[in-house]
């Protein structure tokens, strides 16, 4: 079946995205006072991702802790602009990149991604709301799309999380996966992510299979907890989203281990 990430992505299953994990920006409690340095180090990883051959890279602020819910400052916006037009100039062109901007800042990130040229977000809160580490977030389909819309960046894929991770979805427990997956769908989606419940835990294989089943034209995105023993669960997602699994000792705070990368890398490349 035909998509709009079918151009984007190479591979019509299994694509590996790797994560950079950006360091503390400017404004978050761990920022480490030189902008500079954390462009040398996103550069640095994307440089050795391209090297091992991955199917695209996705930016994230990951080390902003504590997040903000949603309204993350124009300082935040500028340095991961700075990090992704980086990025953008070391990847080859035909790997597509991605940018993801903690915690649900998915107009910022969509702005990111149309001055960066990069072709895809990652958005969660799209559609039901759920408590998060944040607190409370509802969803904002109808602000995103439209604001992508407005900024002419309809080209800029979006690919959203449904029951997503470090989250509580009680509120609509009695709403599937799949049914979460049919609303995204609904909404213009171009793309649903699955995770497991925490960074570095595996999805369930039968969430797979069920949105698969519900909505066979919907790509779906595996968006944690993907490692070489377990990708072939996972084979008929159109993606992984591989962060943890990269880092030394598998901890998504350490760096990035190359043996790991091209291990996990050549292994999909096999089975694929």
């Amino acid at each position: 079946v035909f998509t709009a990430s079918s151009e984007v992505f190479s591979r019509p299953v299994a694509n590996v995205i790797a994560m950079i994990h950006v360091p503390a920006l400017p404004g978050a409690p761990k920022f480490g006072g030189c902008v500079q340095s954390i462009i040398d180090t996103v550069c640095q990883e994307a440089e050795l991702y391209s090297r091992c051959g991955v199917d695209g890279v996705l930016v994230e602020n990951m080390h902003d802790l504590p997040y903000l819910r949603r309204a993350v400052g124009p300082e935040t916006t500028a340095a991961m602009t700075a990090a992704c037009c980086a990025v953008r100039q070391i990847v080859p062109a035909a790997i597509p990149c991605g940018i993801q901007i903690l915690a649900g800042a998915n107009k910022e990130a969509m702005a990111v991604a149309k001055a960066s040229n990069l072709q895809f977000i990652r958005a969660e809160g799209f559609v039901f709301s759920h408590v998060a580490d944040e607190g409370w977030m509802d969803a904002d389909a109808g602000e995103l799309m439209r604001y992508r819309r407005s900024i002419e960046a309809d080209h800029v894929l979006v690919f959203c999380d449904i029951k997503k991770k470090h989250s509580s979805h009680a509120v609509t427990q009695d709403v599937s996966v799949a049914d979460v997956a049919h609303a995204a769908e609904f909404f213009h989606s171009d793309g649903v992510i699955l995770t497991g419940s925490a960074t570095g835990h595996a999805a369930r294989p039968g969430d797979l299979q069920a949105v698969q089943s519900a909505a066979p034209d919907l790509p779906v995105v595996i968006g944690s907890g993907i490692t070489d023993t377990n990708f072939k669960d996972f084979m008929s997602a159109q993606a992984f989203v591989v962060g943890s699994h990269f880092k030394v000792g598998g901890n998504w705070q350490g760096a990035v281990c190359e043996d790991r990368v091209r291990k996990l890398v050549d292994a999909v490349n096999d089975h694929r």
